[in-house]
């Protein structure tokens, strides 16, 4: 055997394929099923056990010889494919590699979250289907509320307790179920609204929400919280004032407007020429919510706040349409590289 293997290679060696066809009827004569290699492997069967070792390791080194002739010769005639003459231009200037950047909305987000965390304030999730108890009931919504109607809400229709929640607030029901004051927490995350989709709404937005509790919070840590916010984000010249509104879970609540920043506060059409513009809503913490979720409203008291972070950069890179932060153009996108 040791003959007819040396044989074999030497017919190898002579073998000067031109085509990649003729290198796979080498292949195919050689390491096929009915090749000469399968027909030494079954003749291998019939050497005595002194020899097995010696041959067994012939027929191998055989096998990986023709392999590796195989890949040279394919190797070979794939450089022989190519043109003498090459398309490329070796005096051509290089093109400049475009990098990409963080999206606008995370870009705030981001930012947002930093100002809070330098505040004591650590990041708590959420899921994003939730039930009633989390989105309304725990937060002090009659269930007569408008917000529980299918115009404002995505339910499930077979499951009519489920849905998507339409603030990140019932991250902040799961926070006080599963933490005791003092409670220093933001919420960032994905919220979800049945609403028309136009240039000033979405279906689909972000929202940071915060919650702090602890004993004697009053209405001016909510306020000098949220002046330092505004000023880390807008500008130290940035003014803030607070509207009286109302919201089921803060009492007493507000509107949060913050100074224009395209016409100093002297009015324009973005303000609609008042000089402010709206970005959050606030409050203090409804003594019902805080009972409610096992927090003795005689010892604490907090304060909550919430934003949506497409509105906050609106405002600051001055985008004038709500659905550019979902279509995901390369041209709008590319602006925000140098944030």
């Amino acid at each position: 055997m040791i003959e007819k293997i040396k044989q074999i290679k030497a017919k190898i060696d002579e073998l000067e394929p031109k085509t990649a066809e003729e290198v796979e009827l080498i292949r195919i004569k050689y390491l096929s099923k009915k090749g000469e290699l399968a027909a030494l492997f079954n003749d291998f069967r019939n050497v005595g056990p002194d020899q097995k070792k010696s041959i067994g390791q012939e027929i191998n080194n055989l096998k990986v010889s023709i392999q590796n002739k195989l890949e040279e010769w394919k190797n070979g005639l794939s450089i022989k494919k190519q043109p003498i003459h090459s398309s490329i231009d070796l005096t051509q200037q290089e093109i400049e590699a475009k990098f990409g950047t963080r999206h606008p909305v995370s870009l705030i987000k981001n930012e947002i979250c930093d100002i809070f965390k330098k505040l004591g304030f650590t990041i708590y999730d959420g899921p994003e289907i939730e039930d009633d108890w989390h989105v309304f009931a725990a937060l002090n919504f009659p269930d007569e509320h408008p917000a529980r109607d299918m115009q404002d809400t995505f339910f499930i229709e077979k499951h009519p307790d489920v849905l998507l929640r339409t603030h990140t607030s019932s991250v902040q029901v799961r926070c006080m179920e599963q933490q005791k004051p003092p409670i220093r927490v933001i919420c960032p995350g994905r919220v979800f609204r049945n609403e028309a989709i136009s240039a000033r709404a979405h279906c689909l937005f972000h929202q940071i929400e915060g919650l702090y509790i602890d004993k004697d919070v009053s209405f001016a840590d909510l306020q000098q919280t949220l002046l330092h916010f505004a000023q880390e984000v807008f500008g130290k010249d940035t003014k803030i004032r607070l509207r009286p509104s109302y919201f089921p879970f803060t009492e007493p609540s507000a509107e949060m407007d913050v100074s224009c920043k395209l016409c100093g506060g002297k009015g324009c059409s973005v303000c609609k020429h008042t000089g402010w513009l709206e970005v959050l809503g606030c409050g203090m913490v409804h003594p019902n919510v805080l009972e409610t979720n096992g927090i003795n409203s005689n010892i604490y008291s907090g304060f909550a706040f919430g934003l949506g972070v497409e509105r906050i950069a609106m405002l600051k890179y001055s985008v004038k349409d709500l659905r550019l932060y979902f279509e995901n153009d390369v041209r709008f996108l590319n602006q925000f590289t140098n944030y």
